[in-house]
């Protein structure tokens, strides 16, 4: 399927807030940092990297949750589900949270950070994994092999 042709549902639990995406992932990730463990309530977070162009909120209004500074976490009002992330400085990208995706189950991990901070039984089946996050050098390598390996 050509990106021109994609579109993937996403919601939150309760329905409230609804988005799409028309882009394949850049890449797919899980977080271990302490601060992902306690957002999600869980061992990591699980997120999928998509262009901003192609993301768009499509019935409700996210809130901002989380830490309130340059890194903004969005949510529903509602049900407080987290729904994606603006990180700082990347106002190009949007993290959304895989889970939330109607298509989850093909957005296994390909990269995992954090590693430092994960719970030991933790495991993600992720093929690469990092301390803290990727160098930056090393980025444009990780997009690429993604890519490739997604077709």
């Amino acid at each position: 399927m050509d990106d021109t042709s994609l579109k993937v549902k996403g919601y939150c639990r309760c329905g409230q807030v609804e988005f799409e995406v028309t882009s394949k992932p850049l890449i797919t990730m899980a977080c271990h940092c302490t601060g992902c463990q306690r957002m999600t309530s869980s061992a990591f977070s699980l997120s999928s990297l998509f262009p901003s162009k192609a993301f768009s909120i499509t019935a409700g209004e996210p809130v901002i949750g989380g830490l309130h500074g340059s890194t903004r976490h969005f949510f529903c009002g509602h049900c407080m589900s987290w729904l994606f992330t603006r990180p700082e400085g990347m106002d190009d990208f949007v993290n959304v949270r895989s889970v939330m995706l109607e298509d989850a189950q093909t957005c296994k991990p390909f990269i995992e950070t954090y590693t430092d901070e994960k719970l030991e039984w933790a495991t993600t089946g992720a093929e690469h994994s990092f301390c803290k996050f990727p160098p930056q050098d090393m980025f444009p390598q990780l997009l690429q092999e993604y890519a490739q390996q997604q077709g």
